[in-house]
C-alpha cells in the first residue's frame, strides 16, 4: 500500500470513528406539555420537576441506555395553558415537526384522554401519569399506559373497607360535581352501606366554590365518625380552612385531591395531621429501595417534598421509559411491545400492564403523621397504623 493510499485509509477510518461518536452523542429528544399557565399550573408544577430531576439525574449517569449505547437527554416542552385541545395540537407538532424520539405524559386525565387519538394515529408509544378515570378502560388504545392504581372503583371499595376497619358507623359525604370525584362516589355510597356503615350527609356542591360553612354545620350537627371529602385542590384548602373553623371533629377525615401537594403542608402545618388522602407511595415504605433516594434528590434540588402522587407518578412513567428503552431501543414498535409487557422497578415497587392499566400495584391510602406521610391502608403495605384525627390546632 502507498504512502498516500494509507493517508486516506487512515482519513477514512477517522472519519467514520468521528462519525460513530457524533451519532453515539446525538441527544434523546423527548417531548411534553405541561399546564405551566391556567388552572392547573400549581398541580403540574410537580410533575415537570420530576421530569426535570429525572433528566438531569439521567444526564450526570452519561446519559439514557438506548439498547446499549448512552446518549444524553434533552426535554422538549410546551405550555399547553392548561387547555386539554391545546395540548392534543401539541403532542401532534411534537411527533410531525418536533420529531422527538420519545414522549413523556400531560398532567391530568383530560389532557391524557385528548392526546390519546394522537398517539394512536401516528402509533406513537407513551407512559402516561397523573390520569385516573373508570375511561381508561374503554380506551381501544395500543399507545398508552396508566401506571396509577388509584381507579375511582378500587378506590371506593376500599375506602369503605379502610373505614370499616376504623369502626367507622356514620359518614358524612361532600363531592365536587366532576367526574373523578363522582365516579368515586358511585362505587363508595354502595360500598358503604354494604359494609354497615350509614351515611349521615350526602351532598354535592358545584366547582368554584367560595363558602362551605351550610354544609360543614351541617355535617357537624350530624356528628359522623368520618368525613369524606371528595374534592379537588382549591376546595380541598376550603374545606381543611373550614372544618378547621366549624371544629369538624370526625377520628376519621378524607380529603381526596390536593393534600399530597408540597404547599397543603405550608399552609395547614399540623392541621395536617390525621388527615387521609389519595395515593400509593410513600419514601417511607422500605420494601421499595428506590423510594427514599428519589424523595431525597427532589427536597435537596427543589427544597420541598414532591406530590406523593403525582410527582411519584411522573417519576415511574420515567422509570418505565428508561428501561423500555434500555431493552428495545427507540424504534416505536418494540418500544411499545417492551412497554406492553415487561414488569419495571419503581419506587413504587414492580409495576406492569394488563392492557393499558397497572395490574399490580393495589389501592392504598395516605395519612399525614407528624409531618410525615404514612401508608395506612392496605395492611399489606402499610408503613404506619391509621391515627384518628385528635382536632385542629387554632
Amino acid at each position: 500500500m502507498t504512502f498516500l493510499k494509507s493517508l486516506r485509509v487512515a482519513a477514512a477510518a477517522a472519519a467514520l470513528a468521528w462519525a460513530g461518536a457524533s451519532a453515539a452523542a446525538e441527544p434523546v429528544r423527548i417531548g411534553l406539555s405541561m399546564a405551566k399557565t391556567g388552572d392547573f399550573a400549581a398541580a403540574g408544577a410537580g410533575q415537570l420537576n420530576a421530569y426535570q430531576l429525572w433528566a438531569d439525574q439521567v444526564n450526570a449517569g452519561g446519559g439514557m441506555d438506548v439498547a446499549g449505547t448512552k446518549r444524553p437527554v434533552e426535554l422538549v416542552v410546551y405550555d399547553d395553558q392548561s387547555d386539554p385541545a391545546k395540548a392534543a395540537a401539541i403532542y401532534e407538532k411534537l411527533i410531525t415537526s418536533d420529531k422527538v424520539d420519545l414522549l413523556l405524559s400531560p398532567w391530568g386525565s383530560p389532557a391524557h384522554f385528548a392526546v390519546v387519538g394522537v398517539l394512536e394515529r401516528y402509533k406513537f408509544p407513551m407512559v402516561g401519569s397523573s390520569a385516573a378515570s373508570l375511561q381508561i378502560r374503554s380506551l381501544k388504545a395500543r399507545n398508552i399506559w396508566f401506571p396509577t392504581s388509584a381507579i375511582p372503583d378500587s378506590l371506593g371499595t376500599e375506602l369503605a373497607k379502610a373505614m370499616q376497619a376504623q369502626g367507622v358507623k356514620t359518614a358524612a359525604i361532600s363531592t365536587i360535581q366532576l367526574p373523578f370525584p363522582q365516579e368515586i362516589k358511585r362505587y363508595l355510597v354502595p360500598a358503604i352501606e354494604k359494609a354497615g356503615i350509614k351515611v349521615v350527609y350526602n351532598q354535592e356542591y358545584a366547582p368554584g366554590i367560595k363558602d362551605m360553612t351550610s354544609s360543614l354545620v351541617a355535617i357537624k350537627r350530624a356528628a359522623p365518625d368520618a368525613v369524606v371529602s371528595l374534592s379537588y385542590p382549591q376546595d380541598s384548602m376550603l374545606y381543611m380552612k373550614q372544618a378547621r373553623e366549624q371544629g369538624i371533629a370526625a377520628p376519621f377525615q378524607f380529603v381526596a385531591v390536593g393534600p399530597s401537594i408540597a404547599f397543603f403542608g405550608k399552609m395547614f402545618g399540623t392541621n395536617m395531621d390525621g388527615i387521609v388522602t389519595l395515593g400509593h407511595w410513600s419514601p417511607q415504605q422500605k420494601a421499595w429501595p428506590r423510594a427514599k433516594p428519589f424523595f431525597d434528590a427532589y427536597v435537596a434540588k427543589y427544597g420541598e417534598a414532591p406530590d406523593y402522587l403525582d410527582t411519584a407518578l411522573a417519576w415511574m412513567s420515567c422509570e418505565i421509559l428508561q428501561q423500555a428503552v434500555a431493552k428495545a431501543g427507540l424504534d416505536k414498535d418494540k418500544l411499545r411491545s417492551a412497554i406492553a409487557t415487561g414488569t419495571f422497578d419503581t419506587i413504587d415497587g414492580p409495576v406492569a400492564f394488563d392492557g393499558v392499566q397497572n395490574k399490580l400495584t393495589p389501592a392504598m391510602f395516605l395519612q399525614f403523621q407528624g409531618g410525615n406521610v404514612q401508608i395506612v391502608y392496605p395492611p399489606s403495605m402499610q408503613t404506619a397504623p391509621f391515627m384518628a384525627k385528635t382536632g385542629w390546632a387554632r
